[in-house]
């Protein structure tokens, strides 16, 4: 009689691909022999379900032949071991370890079964580095290049990365042929398993050498003192970080550099002050000049230009002198130049001063 794996996992036959998951999880938590009121008949049966529902070419076949399709059953010929299915049988069924990995939160990387890739890939990759570089103000508004010196893990120059003394042998490793694993079996909390292990020989990496390189004892990787030039953009402000990609320690062979993070410190300047890409600074003038209106100069960051001061100009106004700030990294164009006017207050006047101004009628 047909089994309806539809009604085993307790989904519709309209169930999405991530819904089936969900429900095979919450069924094997359920159902595993391991557990408390767990019935392994019942395990063994969800997870055969799961094997054609949880694969869609297999589900397209399931929908239209049920389960008297060639090889539809965990274990059948379809399925099996030998058929690259990817999982492995034990007792009578068998469990695809990529989704294991995925569906029970990454337990194939403790156990060596699927969704190991990405954690292969983490090992391998070099190690980020981080370094702080001093600017001043004016190199932050139009760049600058600086040179780091850091020690961190490059290639070794002398077995160039792959170990070996130079002229020594590199074979494959008889112990694994070369794959960097061995199969062997393993208790989990789901019953005994064949998983895949690290060799013991070669230790992951399919090889063996003669003789191992002399300057980085058959690492790949060696220590040593290096210069890195830093471009350093124009607009960059305190505390912002720039990544050199693949400017970290060198990774394990075929394993890309870590990167390295280069956080900016900007010295302050005496003359300006910077919001965002604005410029700010102020410029004192005289009671004169104030009433009466005058041009006056106004240093800023690219250069000296003129400022018209409207007759009339109260203390505490602020003139903006458009596209004289910082160049923006991200977009077109400057910030402003802002210069916010103080006017002096006149002291010791004589006698005729402080008459005529007296006489102001303001």
């Amino acid at each position: 009689m047909a089994k309806d794996y539809y009604s085993i996992l307790g989904v519709d036959k309209g169930a999405t691909q991530e819904e089936v998951k969900k429900a095979f999880r919450k069924k094997a938590h359920e159902c595993h022999p391991d557990k408390k009121g767990g019935d392994e008949a019942k395990f063994k049966e969800a997870n055969e379900a799961y094997q054609v529902l949880g694969n869609e070419k297999k589900r397209v076949q399931y929908d239209q032949f049920g389960t008297t399709f060639n090889g539809a059953q965990a274990g059948g010929n379809t399925y099996g071991q030998g058929q690259g299915f990817g999982g492995f049988q034990d007792g009578g069924f068998q469990v695809d370890m990529d989704d294991l990995g995925d569906i029970f939160g990454g337990l194939g990387d403790i156990f060596g079964f699927g969704g190991g890739k990405s954690s292969k890939q983490r090992q391998g990759r070099g190690r980020d580095l981080e370094s702080i570089v001093t600017i001043d103000f004016r190199e932050a508004v139009f760049g600058v290049e600086k040179e780091l010196k850091m020690r961190r893990k490059v290639v070794c120059d002398r077995c160039k990365g792959n170990k070996a003394e130079p002229g020594s042998k590199i074979e494959t490793c008889k112990n694994c042929r070369g794959t960097g694993k061995v199969a062997k079996m393993q208790r989990t909390i789901f019953g005994n398993m064949q998983v895949q292990a690290v060799c013991s020989q070669c230790l992951g990496e399919g090889k063996t050498y003669s003789k191992k390189c002399s300057k980085c004892g058959g690492v790949g990787v060696a220590e040593e003192m290096s210069d890195i030039k830093v471009n350093i953009p124009a607009g960059v402000n305190n505390g912002e970080t720039l990544r050199l990609s693949g400017y970290g320690e060198a990774g394990s062979p075929s394993f890309p550099a870590g990167d390295l993070y280069v956080n900016i410190k900007v010295n302050s300047s005496r003359d300006f002050r910077r919001e965002e890409y604005d410029i700010y600074n102020e410029k004192s003038i005289s009671f004169k000049q104030a009433a009466l209106g005058d041009k006056i100069e106004i240093e800023t960051v690219h250069g000296k230009v003129n400022l018209k001061i409207p007759a009339g100009t109260q203390s505490g106004t602020t003139f903006k002198l458009r596209s004289k700030g910082v160049r923006k990294i991200q977009g077109v164009g400057y910030g402003d130049h802002l210069v916010k006017i103080d006017i002096k207050t006149p002291s010791n006047l004589s006698r005729q001063q402080k008459k005529q101004i007296s006489e102001l009628d303001v």
